[in-house]
Protein backbone atom coordinates (compact mmCIF):
# COMPACT_ATOMS: atom_id res chain seq x y z
CA UNK A 1 0.00 0.00 0.00
CA UNK A 2 2.79 2.42 0.88
CA UNK A 3 4.49 1.80 -2.46
CA UNK A 4 1.21 2.46 -4.24
CA UNK A 5 0.75 5.66 -2.21
CA UNK A 6 4.13 6.91 -3.36
CA UNK A 7 3.14 6.14 -6.95
CA UNK A 8 0.10 8.35 -6.38
CA UNK A 9 2.27 11.28 -5.29
CA UNK A 10 2.25 10.98 -1.50
CA UNK A 11 5.51 11.27 0.42
CA UNK A 12 4.00 9.90 3.63
CA UNK A 13 1.63 6.98 4.12
CA UNK A 14 0.57 4.76 6.99
CA UNK A 15 -2.36 2.82 8.41
CA UNK A 16 -4.49 3.26 11.53
CA UNK A 17 -7.39 1.10 12.66
CA UNK A 18 -10.81 2.53 11.89
CA UNK A 19 -11.81 2.68 15.52
CA UNK A 20 -12.61 5.57 17.89
CA UNK A 21 -9.64 7.17 19.64
CA UNK A 22 -10.95 7.76 23.15
CA UNK A 23 -8.21 10.15 24.33
CA UNK A 24 -8.40 12.23 21.14
CA UNK A 25 -12.20 12.41 21.33
CA UNK A 26 -11.99 13.66 24.91
CA UNK A 27 -9.36 16.24 23.95
CA UNK A 28 -11.36 17.42 20.95
CA UNK A 29 -14.64 17.71 22.85
CA UNK A 30 -12.89 19.72 25.59
CA UNK A 31 -11.38 22.01 22.94
CA UNK A 32 -14.81 22.63 21.43
CA UNK A 33 -16.41 23.16 24.86
CA UNK A 34 -13.78 25.79 25.69
CA UNK A 35 -14.90 27.82 22.68
CA UNK A 36 -11.52 27.53 20.95
CA UNK A 37 -13.18 26.74 17.60
CA UNK A 38 -14.56 30.27 17.37
CA UNK A 39 -17.18 30.60 14.64
CA UNK A 40 -16.13 27.47 12.74
CA UNK A 41 -19.48 25.80 13.18
CA UNK A 42 -18.54 22.88 10.97
CA UNK A 43 -16.30 21.82 13.88
CA UNK A 44 -18.94 22.22 16.58
CA UNK A 45 -22.34 21.28 15.10
CA UNK A 46 -23.68 17.74 14.59
CA UNK A 47 -20.49 16.93 12.67
CA UNK A 48 -18.52 17.09 15.92
CA UNK A 49 -20.15 13.81 16.98
CA UNK A 50 -19.58 12.27 13.55
CA UNK A 51 -15.84 12.81 14.08
CA UNK A 52 -15.88 10.37 16.99
CA UNK A 53 -15.86 7.28 14.78
CA UNK A 54 -14.65 6.81 11.16
CA UNK A 55 -17.39 4.23 10.68
CA UNK A 56 -19.91 7.05 10.81
CA UNK A 57 -18.52 7.97 7.38
CA UNK A 58 -18.07 4.42 6.08
CA UNK A 59 -19.81 1.70 8.12
CA UNK A 60 -17.64 -1.02 6.55
CA UNK A 61 -14.38 0.77 7.38
CA UNK A 62 -11.69 -1.35 9.00
CA UNK A 63 -8.61 0.73 8.18
CA UNK A 64 -7.75 4.41 7.78
CA UNK A 65 -5.01 4.93 5.23
CA UNK A 66 -3.41 8.26 6.11
CA UNK A 67 -1.26 10.15 3.62
CA UNK A 68 0.84 13.29 3.61
CA UNK A 69 1.62 15.38 0.55
CA UNK A 70 4.53 17.81 0.68
CA UNK A 71 3.80 21.39 -0.37
CA UNK A 72 6.88 23.22 0.86
CA UNK A 73 8.36 25.57 -1.70
CA UNK A 74 10.56 28.66 -1.65
CA UNK A 75 8.58 31.87 -1.79
CA UNK A 76 9.95 35.39 -2.31
CA UNK A 77 10.81 37.30 0.84
CA UNK A 78 8.09 39.83 1.54
CA UNK A 79 9.03 43.51 1.63
CA UNK A 80 7.32 46.09 3.84
CA UNK A 81 4.55 46.86 1.33
CA UNK A 82 4.00 43.25 0.25
CA UNK A 83 1.03 41.07 1.07
CA UNK A 84 1.99 37.84 2.83
CA UNK A 85 0.19 34.72 1.58
CA UNK A 86 0.72 31.38 3.29
CA UNK A 87 2.91 29.21 1.11
CA UNK A 88 0.29 26.45 0.87
CA UNK A 89 -1.90 28.86 -1.13
CA UNK A 90 0.65 29.80 -3.79
CA UNK A 91 -0.29 26.83 -5.94
CA UNK A 92 -3.36 24.88 -6.96
CA UNK A 93 -6.12 24.21 -4.43
CA UNK A 94 -4.89 21.20 -2.47
CA UNK A 95 -8.36 19.69 -2.00
CA UNK A 96 -8.53 18.70 -5.67
CA UNK A 97 -4.94 17.47 -5.78
CA UNK A 98 -5.26 15.22 -2.72
CA UNK A 99 -8.65 13.90 -3.74
CA UNK A 100 -7.34 12.87 -7.14
CA UNK A 101 -4.35 11.13 -5.56
CA UNK A 102 -6.48 9.28 -2.99
CA UNK A 103 -9.00 8.18 -5.61
CA UNK A 104 -6.13 6.83 -7.70
CA UNK A 105 -4.80 4.97 -4.65
CA UNK A 106 -8.25 3.50 -3.96
CA UNK A 107 -8.49 2.20 -7.53
CA UNK A 108 -4.98 0.72 -7.42
CA UNK A 109 -5.89 -1.14 -4.23
CA UNK A 110 -9.15 -2.25 -5.79
CA UNK A 111 -7.17 -3.92 -8.57
CA UNK A 112 -5.48 -6.02 -5.89
CA UNK A 113 -8.53 -6.70 -3.75
CA UNK A 114 -12.07 -5.29 -4.09
CA UNK A 115 -13.02 -3.00 -1.22
CA UNK A 116 -15.43 -0.32 -0.09
CA UNK A 117 -13.77 3.06 0.31
CA UNK A 118 -14.29 6.75 0.97
CA UNK A 119 -11.90 9.65 0.40
CA UNK A 120 -11.56 12.27 3.16
CA UNK A 121 -9.78 15.54 2.45
CA UNK A 122 -9.99 18.29 5.06
CA UNK A 123 -13.73 18.96 4.78
CA UNK A 124 -14.81 15.48 5.95
CA UNK A 125 -15.63 15.18 9.68
CA UNK A 126 -12.62 13.05 10.61
CA UNK A 127 -9.89 13.63 13.20
CA UNK A 128 -7.25 13.55 10.46
CA UNK A 129 -4.23 14.56 12.52
CA UNK A 130 -5.05 12.07 15.25
CA UNK A 131 -5.32 9.15 12.81
CA UNK A 132 -2.22 10.36 10.93
CA UNK A 133 -0.34 10.18 14.23
CA UNK A 134 -1.67 6.69 14.90
CA UNK A 135 -0.59 5.74 11.38
CA UNK A 136 3.00 6.77 12.16
CA UNK A 137 3.17 9.84 9.92
CA UNK A 138 4.41 12.05 12.75
CA UNK A 139 3.62 13.50 16.13
CA UNK A 140 1.39 16.49 16.86
CA UNK A 141 3.65 19.36 17.84
CA UNK A 142 3.03 22.24 20.19
CA UNK A 143 1.99 24.31 17.18
CA UNK A 144 -0.74 21.65 16.62
CA UNK A 145 0.78 20.68 13.26
CA UNK A 146 1.70 17.09 12.51
CA UNK A 147 5.51 16.90 12.39
CA UNK A 148 7.44 14.18 10.61
CA UNK A 149 10.94 13.77 12.04
CA UNK A 150 12.99 13.75 8.83
CA UNK A 151 10.69 15.91 6.70
CA UNK A 152 9.04 18.51 8.94
CA UNK A 153 5.45 19.75 8.87
CA UNK A 154 4.86 21.26 5.42
CA UNK A 155 2.33 18.56 4.52
CA UNK A 156 -1.30 18.35 3.49
CA UNK A 157 -3.06 15.45 5.18
CA UNK A 158 -5.68 13.21 3.64
CA UNK A 159 -7.27 9.86 4.46
CA UNK A 160 -8.77 6.90 2.66
CA UNK A 161 -11.28 4.89 4.66
CA UNK A 162 -11.33 1.31 3.44
CA UNK A 163 -12.99 -1.98 4.25
CA UNK A 164 -9.60 -3.69 3.84
CA UNK A 165 -8.07 -5.01 7.06
CA UNK A 166 -4.54 -3.67 6.67
CA UNK A 167 -1.74 -4.05 9.20
CA UNK A 168 -1.75 -0.94 11.38
CA UNK A 169 1.28 1.21 12.12
CA UNK A 170 1.98 2.90 15.45
CA UNK A 171 2.50 6.49 16.64
CA UNK A 172 6.05 7.86 16.82
CA UNK A 173 7.39 9.51 19.99
CA UNK A 174 6.83 13.21 20.59
CA UNK A 175 10.07 15.01 19.79
CA UNK A 176 9.23 18.63 20.57
CA UNK A 177 11.13 18.27 23.84
CA UNK A 178 11.35 21.56 25.72
CA UNK A 179 11.26 23.71 22.58
CA UNK A 180 8.69 26.53 22.66
CA UNK A 181 9.77 28.57 19.63
CA UNK A 182 6.34 28.38 17.97
CA UNK A 183 4.60 29.56 21.14
CA UNK A 184 6.99 32.47 21.62
CA UNK A 185 6.88 33.51 17.95
CA UNK A 186 3.09 33.73 17.58
CA UNK A 187 2.22 37.46 17.28
CA UNK A 188 -1.33 37.01 18.58
CA UNK A 189 -0.43 34.53 21.35
CA UNK A 190 -2.81 31.94 19.93
CA UNK A 191 -1.24 29.02 21.82
CA UNK A 192 -2.68 28.69 25.30
CA UNK A 193 -2.37 26.30 28.21
CA UNK A 194 -4.93 23.50 28.49
CA UNK A 195 -3.96 21.69 31.66
CA UNK A 196 -0.46 20.30 31.16
CA UNK A 197 -0.57 20.74 27.39
CA UNK A 198 -0.59 23.58 24.90
CA UNK A 199 -3.46 24.01 22.49
CA UNK A 200 -4.60 26.45 19.83
CA UNK A 201 -7.20 29.08 20.58
CA UNK A 202 -8.36 29.55 16.99
CA UNK A 203 -10.04 32.82 17.89
CA UNK A 204 -6.58 34.36 18.20
CA UNK A 205 -4.93 32.56 15.27
CA UNK A 206 -4.04 34.77 12.30
CA UNK A 207 -5.09 32.07 9.81
CA UNK A 208 -8.51 31.89 11.47
CA UNK A 209 -8.88 35.66 11.57
CA UNK A 210 -8.07 36.23 7.90
CA UNK A 211 -9.66 33.08 6.43
CA UNK A 212 -12.31 31.45 8.62
CA UNK A 213 -13.75 34.48 10.40
CA UNK A 214 -16.40 35.99 8.16
CA UNK A 215 -17.21 39.11 10.15
CA UNK A 216 -15.36 41.84 12.02
CA UNK A 217 -11.78 41.10 13.07
CA UNK A 218 -11.38 42.10 16.76
CA UNK A 219 -9.36 45.31 16.98
CA UNK A 220 -7.12 43.83 19.67
CA UNK A 221 -5.61 41.44 17.09
CA UNK A 222 -5.44 43.58 13.95
CA UNK A 223 -2.07 45.21 14.47
CA UNK A 224 -0.47 41.88 15.45
CA UNK A 225 -1.63 40.28 12.20
CA UNK A 226 1.00 42.22 10.28
CA UNK A 227 0.70 42.02 6.51
CA UNK A 228 -0.62 38.45 6.49
CA UNK A 229 -3.65 38.62 4.20
CA UNK A 230 -4.20 34.88 3.83
CA UNK A 231 -3.08 32.40 6.42
CA UNK A 232 0.10 32.49 8.48
CA UNK A 233 3.24 30.31 8.47
CA UNK A 234 5.11 31.75 11.44
CA UNK A 235 4.77 28.78 13.80
CA UNK A 236 6.06 26.46 11.07
CA UNK A 237 8.82 28.77 9.87
CA UNK A 238 10.42 28.89 13.33
CA UNK A 239 10.10 25.14 13.95
CA UNK A 240 13.57 23.50 14.08
CA UNK A 241 12.20 20.38 12.39
CA UNK A 242 11.53 22.47 9.28
CA UNK A 243 15.09 23.77 9.00
CA UNK A 244 15.94 21.05 6.47
CA UNK A 245 12.46 20.37 5.13
CA UNK A 246 12.45 19.11 1.53
CA UNK A 247 10.66 21.00 -1.24
CA UNK A 248 7.85 19.68 -3.38
CA UNK A 249 8.45 18.72 -6.98
CA UNK A 250 4.75 18.48 -7.81
CA UNK A 251 3.93 21.01 -10.55
CA UNK A 252 0.42 21.38 -9.06
CA UNK A 253 1.97 23.48 -6.30
CA UNK A 254 4.16 25.61 -8.52
CA UNK A 255 3.68 29.27 -7.56
CA UNK A 256 0.93 31.01 -9.51
CA UNK A 257 2.39 34.40 -8.58
CA UNK A 258 5.74 35.52 -9.97
CA UNK A 259 6.35 37.91 -7.09
CA UNK A 260 4.77 38.67 -3.74
CA UNK A 261 1.68 40.81 -4.45
CA UNK A 262 1.72 44.47 -3.41
CA UNK A 263 -0.90 45.60 -0.89
CA UNK A 264 -1.76 48.83 -2.66
CA UNK A 265 -2.27 47.01 -5.97
CA UNK A 266 -4.55 44.40 -4.40
CA UNK A 267 -6.71 47.10 -2.81
CA UNK A 268 -7.96 48.15 -6.26
CA UNK A 269 -8.86 44.70 -7.57
CA UNK A 270 -12.41 44.37 -8.81
CA UNK A 271 -14.30 41.21 -7.90
CA UNK A 272 -13.82 39.86 -11.42
CA UNK A 273 -10.08 40.58 -11.27
CA UNK A 274 -9.86 38.95 -7.83
CA UNK A 275 -11.49 35.76 -9.11
CA UNK A 276 -9.34 35.70 -12.22
CA UNK A 277 -6.09 36.30 -10.37
CA UNK A 278 -6.65 33.73 -7.62
CA UNK A 279 -8.67 31.20 -9.59
CA UNK A 280 -8.06 27.59 -8.52
CA UNK A 281 -6.11 28.64 -5.41
CA UNK A 282 -7.27 28.60 -1.78
CA UNK A 283 -7.05 32.43 -1.64
CA UNK A 284 -10.67 32.74 -2.77
CA UNK A 285 -11.96 31.10 0.44
CA UNK A 286 -12.57 34.36 2.42
CA UNK A 287 -14.46 35.64 -0.64
CA UNK A 288 -13.91 39.05 -2.22
CA UNK A 289 -15.16 41.21 0.65
CA UNK A 290 -13.19 39.21 3.22
CA UNK A 291 -10.10 39.54 1.05
CA UNK A 292 -10.45 43.36 0.89
CA UNK A 293 -11.06 43.43 4.65
CA UNK A 294 -7.74 41.65 5.09
CA UNK A 295 -5.98 44.09 2.77
CA UNK A 296 -7.24 47.01 4.84
CA UNK A 297 -6.07 45.43 8.10
CA UNK A 298 -2.65 44.63 6.61
CA UNK A 299 -2.13 48.22 5.44
CA UNK A 300 -3.22 49.49 8.85
CA UNK A 301 -0.89 47.09 10.66
CA UNK A 302 1.95 48.26 8.43
CA UNK A 303 1.16 51.84 9.35
CA UNK A 304 2.84 53.35 6.31
CA UNK A 305 1.54 56.69 5.06
CA UNK A 306 1.96 55.52 1.46
CA UNK A 307 -1.22 53.48 1.89
CA UNK A 308 -3.49 56.48 2.52
CA UNK A 309 -4.90 56.65 -1.00
CA UNK A 310 -5.76 52.93 -1.33
CA UNK A 311 -7.22 52.96 2.19
CA UNK A 312 -9.40 55.93 1.41
CA UNK A 313 -10.52 54.03 -1.68
CA UNK A 314 -11.50 51.02 0.48
CA UNK A 315 -13.14 53.25 3.11
CA UNK A 316 -15.68 54.25 0.45
CA UNK A 317 -16.47 50.65 -0.43
CA UNK A 318 -20.16 49.73 -0.53
CA UNK A 319 -19.56 46.76 1.78
CA UNK A 320 -19.65 47.97 5.43
CA UNK A 321 -17.16 45.29 6.53
CA UNK A 322 -14.53 46.48 4.06
CA UNK A 323 -15.15 50.15 4.80
CA UNK A 324 -14.96 49.75 8.60
CA UNK A 325 -11.60 47.99 8.54
CA UNK A 326 -10.21 50.57 6.11
CA UNK A 327 -11.34 53.41 8.39
CA UNK A 328 -9.64 51.72 11.34
CA UNK A 329 -6.44 51.53 9.29
CA UNK A 330 -6.63 55.23 8.44
CA UNK A 331 -7.12 56.11 12.10
CA UNK A 332 -4.14 54.01 13.09
CA UNK A 333 -2.08 55.64 10.35
CA UNK A 334 -2.93 59.07 11.79
CA UNK A 335 -2.03 57.88 15.29
CA UNK A 336 1.36 56.63 14.08
CA UNK A 337 1.98 59.97 12.36
CA UNK A 338 1.14 61.89 15.54
CA UNK A 339 3.52 59.76 17.60
CA UNK A 340 6.36 60.21 15.11
CA UNK A 341 5.91 64.01 15.14
CA UNK A 342 5.72 64.35 18.92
Amino acid sequence: MKDLARECGFELAGVARALPLADEIERYDAWVAAGFAGEMRYLTDRRAQVRHDPRNLLPEARSVICVGKLYNQPVPKAEADDAVISRYAWGRDYHDVLRQGLEELARKLEAVEPHRWKVCVDAAPLLERAYARQAGLGWIGRNTCLINEPQGSWFFLGALLTSLALEADGPPPDRCGTCTRCIEACPTQAFVRAGEEWTLDARRCIAYLNIELRGVIPEEHRESMGTNIFGCDICQEVCPWNSRAPETTDPAFSPKFETTPKLDTLAYLTEAEFRARFHDTPVTRPKYEGFLRNIGVAMGANGGGRFREPLEHLSRHSNPLVAEHARWALERMDECADVSQS
